[in-house]
């Protein structure tokens, strides 16, 4: 008897460790990326040497946040990412809403992240002496990410380990060479201060840090390649949201204390993308600034193929449910991936990029800004969903206590609703662009959503055995519900006749 590839087991099943999903999700947040793209920005026209505090409340609003998806995870075995968190809180037509959303979302920012990887590829090379177009240098990472994505998902870990380990390694170093100059004057506490912390620009500064940790709640998408989903992801989600907080907001310090608290923000406005580069040239030398610029367009590479993988898995998650073309959920006979929604995926980002090559628009500027823009939102905003299912979980799950049922969760979301509305606000200051279509794109993520939930209250009305299958491969069962009125009654004695 023959065995459907699309139900069986995947080969790759339990070859993820801890160790492994952290890699692949600190990969998605991209901390060089960060650091050298987002950090400058918040430094001229947010709070100035008050980003570091940024970075702080935006950690501690995604720890809460971790909390009441933890909670989820452990009920879902650790698989499904939002749409079964979702599911599980809030019931199936959200649910469907937002696995819509997750998939256009995830692959939004992909597609931004290879515009940015080609342009910044090109620019590198260029500085070099190697003259390759963005095109070329975006079709070299569109043929890398299709065999990874093919490829077995432990593959893409150990390579994401080894590019993780030099990105961090090489900020690491220039952060100690920072202390070692200036001492404790490196870390200044007036980054702390209220008056940094809150001054003008505080939104803009908090938007650039929420936006700097997309792709950390990726963890519950490994759960069916994990050892142990239900320990496993909670601890990745858990200790990807401390290091990623630590090391931005340490690093975005050490800066502060490079240039010096009252000069950073006109150098950060005068230096911009340039601005980490010439701390490396200052603080590592020549050769320092060559490793920087080598470790971005790793990084970059990174954060592609992690978010890659993340789009890829939501495509097979919806398309299991037959939410999508069901040949999208197909897993590789020996690979266990979901090889085909991979190289749908590629096709995608190819398509688009031809499209912005094509019309002559710029890679970053136009193709990168809009795009990465675009997915940050969906992401954020199904973050916020996802933490106010937590709380609905409690009805559900007593066990999880005030603090993790219901505290925290509502901290996580009160901080994430808050960053929907100051990207929506801000967009133009994300995107760079200030009317036309792109300022109009947050309106695709409620078209999105409106169009998930109604589907699914059609396939209520109408097919509502296929509506009861929506997410039940990752639900929890529900205790069996007896119904009174259906139980047996026990006949009443009948007196004996005198």
């Amino acid at each position: 008897m023959t065995t459907n590839a699309r139900h069986a087991p995947p080969p790759g099943r339990g070859s993820l460790t801890t160790g492994h999903i952290v890699f692949m999700i600190v990969a998605a947040a991209a901390p060089l990326s960060a650091m050298v793209g987002t950090v400058p920005l918040a430094f001229a026209i947010g709070t100035a040497e008050g980003v570091p505090a940024a970075f702080l409340f935006a950690g501690a609003t995604l720890l809460c946040f971790s909390v009441g998806y933890a909670v989820s995870a452990r009920r879902t075995g650790g698989s499904g990412g939002f749409y079964a968190s979702i599911a599980d809180g809030l019931g199936r037509p959200l649910a469907v809403g937002g696995g819509w959303t997750a998939v256009v979302a995830y692959n939004c920012a992909t597609i931004g992240l290879v515009g940015a990887s080609g342009y910044f590829t090109s620019l590198v090379l260029a500085g070099h002496g190697v003259h390759l177009s963005w095109e070329w240098c975006a079709a070299i990472v569109l043929v890398l990410l299709a065999v990874l994505g093919y490829r077995d998902i432990a593959l893409s870990a150990r390579v994401l380990a080894v590019l993780m380990i030099a990105e961090i390694g090489v900020l690491a170093v220039l952060d100690v060479a920072v202390l070692a100059r200036h001492g404790l004057r490196a870390l200044p506490a007036s980054s702390f201060s209220w008056h940094a912390a809150t001054g003008p620009g505080l939104g803009v500064s908090l938007m650039f840090a929420f936006v700097s940790y997309i792709g950390f709640e990726s963890a519950a998408l490994y759960g069916k390649e994990a050892r142990d989903p239900r320990r496993s992801v909670p601890r990745a989600t858990y200790f990807a949201a401390l290091l990623i907080s630590v090391f931005y907001a340490l690093t975005s310090w050490a800066a502060v204390g490079a240039i010096g608290p009252g000069r950073v923000r006109e150098t950060a406005g005068n230096s911009l993308g340039d601005l980490f580069f010439a701390l490396g040239r200052d603080y590592l030398g020549a050769a320092g600034a060559t490793a920087l610029e080598i470790m971005l367009c790793t990084s970059l590479f990174a954060a592609t193929l992690a978010l890659h993988g993340a789009a890829n898995r939501y495509a097979q998650v919806m398309a299991d449910d037959g939410l999508l073309p069901r040949p999208l959920g197909r897993l590789h006979p020996r690979f266990g991936s979901p090889h085909l929604a991979g190289l749908v995926q590629v096709a995608v980002c190819a398509v688009v990029a031809a499209v912005f090559a094509v019309g002559g628009l710029d890679p970053y500027a136009n193709m990168t800004t809009s795009m990465l823009g675009l997915g940050t939102l969906g992401i954020v905003a199904l973050q916020a969903l996802s933490a106010l299912s937590a709380v609905a979980l409690r009805r559900k799950d007593t066990a999880a206590g005030p603090w993790r049922g219901v505290v925290a969760p509502l901290l996580g979301f009160a901080g994430l609703a808050a960053t929907v509305w100051l990207v929506v606000g801000n967009f133009d200051v994300l995107t760079g662009a200030t009317g036309g279509v792109v300022a109009r794109l947050p309106w695709a993520i409620v078209l999105i959503a409106a169009a998930g939930v109604l589907w699914a209250l059609r396939l209520r009305a109408a097919a509502p055995d296929r509506y009861r299958a929506l997410a039940a491969a990752h639900l929890a069962p529900e205790p069996a519900r007896t119904d009174p009125a259906a139980e047996p009654r026990t006949p009443a004695p009948v007196s004996e006749p005198a």
